[in-house]
């Protein structure tokens, strides 16, 4: 149980004082004393006793050492990033992919697992072996992860706990789920849609960074919509925001009789039959990687343009986004080339269109969100820690 202090005390100055360097520490890592004294606005002895007190409850260690002309060297203090770690997961429909993630921003290996199937399945048992993999890939302990962020082909309501459209979350509990995870696994659980996560890396350090407001439209495995307005992803009441999937259109908009739902359109299955006919053989999970030098993506990018900008003129209509951005595998495998396309397509229908960009982020973005969220979950817990250790 967390230590607390008095306000006007000297523990409660310590704590402050702690809490303040550490924070320093995560953002301008490596530091001596006599730079952290001067950051933190405090003398150097009390700059000592704070890299002492630190030091002394695990937080801080010496990670190297600077030449001096005028007496021995001086050491540098970094943040202990073993400390406290969290995991960033994507769980898509065949496999898991997963990546540790710590305060301090270390570049850690991807692990990928399989999905687990059969009646013996849990979403704990997978998530698990999920974080398993990733300590083990990065060559960290297990035992140091205290949080996770989970981004799942699913709406994803925070305010009732609840999975919806879960069509590839067979074995998943649907209701009380993050509650029913941490109580299992024993860490904290955080649970999001993917692209939600994947507009969440754009702005943070892709195409979205700057932008008053933007739409992410994930393409294969899978369509997607995510929403930024200002820099906060548009949720809904239940999580649905964005579940574009099963708008409805009439069925000569894609060739066909009857009306139809835009996942008829864009479809993984309807994309590879495409890609087929343009002479593009691949299975769906190689689809991306065989569109990007083959010479035939012309063509077919032509043929899918009309189709992507089936999905655009809603969100224009209530949203009026500045950018809109062609995400996920076939919108990065698309590049320029598709967005131009899209963007044209659009224009012919509403008079007037959002420019319209390929992804920024295109390695893992699902992953790259999720750690971006992750981080700010850890460097809260390392600092709740170092203002919490100081004796009384």
């Amino acid at each position: 149980m967390a230590r607390t202090t008095t306000p006007g005390t000297p523990a409660l100055m310590r704590a402050i004082n702690d809490r303040a360097g550490l924070e320093i520490l995560l953002d301008r890592q490596p530091l001596s004393r006599i730079q952290l004294a001067e950051l933190s606005s405090v003398s150097k002895p009390t700059a000592s006793q704070m890299v002492r007190r630190l030091e002394n409850a695990g937080l801080v260690t010496t990670v190297g050492k600077v030449s001096s002309t005028s007496g021995p060297a001086t050491s540098l203090y970094g943040v202990r990033a073993d400390r406290v770690l969290g995991v960033a997961i994507d769980v898509r429909a065949d496999r898991s992919l997963a990546r540790v993630v710590d305060a301090v921003g270390g570049d850690h290996p991807t692990a990928e697992t399989a999905r687990a199937v059969g009646t013996a399945a849990t979403a704990g048992a997978e998530l698990r072996a999920a974080v398993e993999a990733a300590c083990q890939a990065a060559d960290v302990d297990v035992d140091s992860v205290q949080a996770i962020s989970v981004g799942l082909q699913a709406s994803v309501s925070p305010r009732d706990d609840r999975l919806y459209l879960p069509h590839r979350l067979d074995f998943w509990p649907t209701t009380g789920t993050r509650a029913l995870l941490e109580a299992e696994l024993g860490w904290a659980v955080e649970l999001h849609n993917d692209a939600n996560l994947a507009a969440v890396a754009e702005r943070a350090a892709g195409a979205g960074r700057g932008a008053e407001s933007f739409a992410l439209l994930w393409l294969g495995g899978g369509l997607g919509f995510a929403v930024d307005i200002g820099g906060r992803i548009l949720n809904g009441s239940r999580g649905a925001a964005g579940e574009i999937g099963q708008l409805r259109l009439p069925g000569e908009a894609i060739g066909q009789g009857g009306a139809v739902v835009l996942d008829d359109a864009l479809d993984r299955s309807v994309l590879v039959a495409m890609a087929d006919r343009h002479g593009i053989r691949a299975a769906p999970g190689e689809l991306a990687d065989a569109l990007r030098d083959h010479p035939a993506r012309i063509g077919l990018f032509a043929e899918l343009a009309p189709r992507v900008a089936l999905a655009i003129p809603s969100a224009l209509a209530v949203l009026d986004p500045e950018l809109v951005i062609l995400g996920g595998p076939i919108g990065a495998a698309g590049g320029t080339l598709l967005a131009s396309l899209v963007e044209e397509c659009v224009a012919r229908e509403v008079g007037s269109t959002p420019t319209v960009v390929c992804a920024g982020v295109t390695d893992d973005p699902v992953l790259a969100g999720a750690r971006h969220l992750l981080t700010g979950v850890i460097r809260s817990r390392l600092l709740d820690a170092a203002g919490s250790h100081v004796p009384g």
